[in-house]
């Protein structure tokens, strides 16, 4: 099997894994705060990483990795987690996961700026189209929130950010190593903002809320990172990156199973116009 085939496969796995990430966030915030859910999660999974760093020996990373790996953490470990958690207070995850459509496009444009890549014209057209499609349908919202439509932009531009960069480095270090010591890189401030946010009790915690903290921790969080930045790094960052238009129909399917909430025939529709207009581009990274 070639190298690119791996990618692809890693990638899906990775995608299938990122999916269940905003219902669970949805979930979770329910009984945390966006900045205790952040901070927790982002610890946990640190601790997590650790262990794997030092069960298998892994070096440091050189000194010149230091600004790409705060550049990851501040984008997938940081960014990302807590401005979804907030946004999740304005909107429903199934609004938040058509969100989702703009982070192929995202992350090809950083692929560019950060890892040399050139997909070519045919591309950027069809990729900007589905873009245009999911800003519409957000803006024409009756449903949605101003607040939780730009949140979850902010979210994407800082995400695909990560995704690049990390991705760019998975190439020297290998995938799981990079995702375990950005979260290394964040864990003093985010330790620090965990006892900071520390919650009066946990009492009046649901079940849900804590299965989404552990799902968001240790899937979202980490082990979907070891699959997603080992596919960018085999298959090309544009490229693989057309995955995650497979990403709003399971996530929209986990949102109307999981937490019962209503898919509307045009939030499905727009979610399709999208997957078609850049899966056409694919072809062009």
């Amino acid at each position: 099997m070639s190298q690119v085939a791996k990618g692809w496969i890693n990638g899906f796995v990775g995608v299938l894994i990122f999916s269940g990430s905003l219902p669970a966030t949805r979930l979770a915030v329910g009984g945390f705060s966006p900045l205790f859910l952040t901070s927790a999660r982002a610890v946990i999974a640190a601790l997590l990483g650790a262990a794997f760093l030092a069960l298998f020996r892994q070096i440091r990373p050189a000194r010149r990795d230091v600004i790409s790996l705060l550049i990851v953490a501040g984008g997938v470990v940081v960014g990302f987690p807590l401005l979804t958690a907030v946004a999740l207070q304005h909107i429903t995850s199934a609004h938040s996961v058509v969100f989702i459509g703009l982070l192929p496009l995202s992350t090809a444009v950083f692929a560019v700026l950060r890892a040399g890549e050139r997909p070519r014209l045919p591309f950027w057209l069809l990729s900007g189209a589905g873009s245009l499609i999911v800003v519409s349908f957000a803006l024409s919202q009756g449903g949605g929130s101003l607040t939780g439509d730009a949140l979850m932009l902010a979210a994407i531009l800082v995400c695909g950010l990560g995704y690049a960069e990390g991705a760019q480095m998975s190439r020297r270090l290998g995938g799981w190593q990079v995702i375990c010591w950005a979260l290394l890189t964040a864990l003093p401030v985010m330790a620090l903002v965990m006892i900071v946010a520390w919650p009066g009790g946990f009492a009046t915690v649901s079940e849900g809320a804590w299965l989404g903290l552990a799902y968001v921790s240790v899937f979202s969080m980490l082990i979907g990172f070891f699959f997603w930045y080992r596919g960018l790094a085999q298959g090309g960052i544009a490229g693989v990156g057309q995955l995650q238009l497979l990403q709003p129909f399971m996530g929209l399917a986990l949102s109307a199973a999981l937490l019962g909430e209503p898919v509307a025939w045009s939030m499905i529709a727009a979610t399709a116009l999208v997957v078609a207009s850049v899966a056409g581009a694919r072809r062009f990274a």
